[in-house]
């Protein structure tokens, strides 16, 4: 397969991985606790929200219901940089190209997310942090540090363990 076609697919398969893992997980506790109403597609349908009965959750519920996203996609996030070398084995260009891009989207997007990007976009799962008590700027420091860690898993373990595995097969 074409190298440029390859990355983009690769890219867009981790991207939907991110969005079913991530809002799967906000699903999954809006039918445990019984609020679901329905899946809205946001940002022109590239975006995905699952819309809940707020006004029947309780603040504890509505935390849990935010965080399990960023819960889901943090662990497998790790759980690709831990099973790398399985990983790094595959003969398929695609699979390895899709684990790399999932690792990254993974351990980063919602670091980032919740540390500078929320300001611009409503809030979504910060809001739930927050009303459990956590202050907002404890919150964004936390997301600050974890996607400053994440990023160094990646730029030192992931990113040369790949580079090195693709080089290989040139």
């Amino acid at each position: 397969m074409v190298r440029n076609v390859r990355k983009w697919i690769s890219l867009i398969a981790a991207v939907v991985l991110y969005y079913v893992i991530h809002e799967g997980a906000h699903l999954i506790f809006a039918l445990l606790f019984g609020t679901f109403k329905k899946i809205q597609f946001v940002y022109w349908g590239i975006g995905i929200q699952i819309v809940v009965d707020a006004a029947v959750m309780s603040d504890m519920q509505l935390f849990v219901f935010g965080i399990a996203g960023v819960a889901a996609t943090l662990i497998a996030g790790y759980i690709f940089v831990w099973k790398r070398n399985s990983i790094l084995k595959s003969t398929s260009k695609v699979v390895r190209a899709v684990a790399y891009y999932s690792t990254l989207i993974f351990l980063c997007l919602d670091p980032f997310y919740l540390s500078i990007l929320y300001r611009f976009v409503g809030g979504g799962d910060m809001n739930s942090i927050i009303l459990i008590g956590i202050p907002k700027i404890a919150a964004t420091i936390f997301f600050i540090i974890l996607l400053a860690a994440n990023l160094i898993i990646f730029i030192r373990i992931i990113s040369p363990a790949y580079k090195k595995r693709f080089t290989e097969d040139q």
